[in-house]
């Protein structure tokens, strides 16, 4: 009797864990997408600013602070990416993301004081690639905050959490926006 209920608590304890894993691999899978859609918008940001290098020669300070953000957003989601469980990295890489989203506003936001660069093809193609990048990526962000979001509950009902903290399955940080500013998509049409 009492070796069967041990040979019970030990299949529950094991089906418990394998469970948090397969969340906590959901999630971060979910991330990857997030990293995907990342570095496409990474690709396309030095484009932007090379078609807009030649027409606005008095805005250099401008391009200059969107290429920074840029390889600030890059370096921190390397980070997120090797790790999306630690929280730390998780926030840095929705700071670097918000400063980034500010500056491409405002680089957009100069950009249509210049006649000739609205209507250049190029341009015009990286507004519709960057458009098109920018609804993949909040797609990915609400399908990570569903798998974070189902792992941090599975984690913390009980008995689960009992098994979680045994095992230290940490919280998944949610990919939340601190800043009202940011909450808005990065306007791209002219």
């Amino acid at each position: 009797m009492l070796v069967g209920g041990a040979l019970l608590l030990g299949i529950f304890v094991v089906g418990v864990y394998n469970g948090l894993v397969t969340l906590r691999n959901r999630f971060k899978n979910a991330f990857a997408q997030i990293d995907v859609q990342l570095k496409r918008r990474y690709d396309l940001i030095p484009n932007l600013v090379e078609t807009c290098k030649g027409y606005m020669k008095h805005e250099s300070g401008t391009l200059e602070a969107v290429i920074a953000a840029r390889n600030s957003a890059v370096s921190a989601a390397g980070r997120a990416a090797a790790n999306p469980a630690d929280a730390d990295s998780m926030r840095q890489l929705l700071q670097a993301e918000g400063q980034l989203t500010a500056g491409l506003s405002r680089l957009l936001a100069v950009a249509e004081a210049y006649p000739d660069l609205k209507a250049n093809t190029n341009m015009i193609a990286l507004q519709e690639e960057l458009t098109s990048t920018e609804n993949r990526i909040a797609f990915a962000r609400q399908a990570f905050n569903d798998a974070a979001t189902e792992y941090n509950i599975k984690r913390e009902v009980f008995p689960s959490n009992l098994i979680a903290n045994t095992f230290n399955f940490t919280a998944a940080e949610l990919w939340k926006v601190e800043n009202a500013a940011e909450r808005q998509n990065v306007k791209v049409s002219f």
